[in-house]
């Protein structure tokens, strides 16, 4: 999902906003997104088209990213530093757990992590983001 109001918001108003009013550190590098349902969808297509802006990319039960939907993964083992991918037990990951196995046998730094006994409900959403949180920038 890319090119929606949401997206424009995000990356034209609310990063630079959020940068220019806090005190952050500014920069791809210090900068993830994740979001679980279709907050995943949306952040497998935001962060797609602008690698330019994330580093770290969480998905919770919400799609992953499949190492063919990468145009350069020279350019993109460079700049994001982890990949997360979460669904309940209960749910239909294969293909995220998948996705996630042929992106580490390309060299990218990717997590995929079942929730034991969930389906697509909060628990599971809490446990992905209890997984995800402690992984996000540790320099590496």
């Amino acid at each position: 999902m890319t090119n929606t109001p949401f997206e424009h918001v995000l990356i034209e108003e609310l990063i630079p906003f959020i940068d220019a009013n806090y005190r952050t550190l500014a920069g791809q590098p210090h900068r993830a997104m994740s979001g679980l349902s279709m907050g995943g969808a949306f952040t497998h297509g935001i962060t797609l088209a602008h690698l330019d802006k994330f580093a770290y990319i969480g998905m919770f039960s919400g799609g992953s990213i499949a190492s063919s939907e990468i145009k350069d993964m020279a350019d993109f083992k460079k700049k994001v530093k982890l990949v997360f991918v979460g669904y309940g037990s209960r749910e239909n990951g294969a293909a995220g757990k998948a996705n996630v196995e042929e992106l580490k046998r390309a060299g990218v730094n990717a997590v995929y992590y079942e929730s034991p006994l969930t389906a697509h409900e909060w628990l599971s959403w809490r446990r992905h983001l209890h997984e995800f949180a402690p992984l996000l920038f540790q320099g590496k």
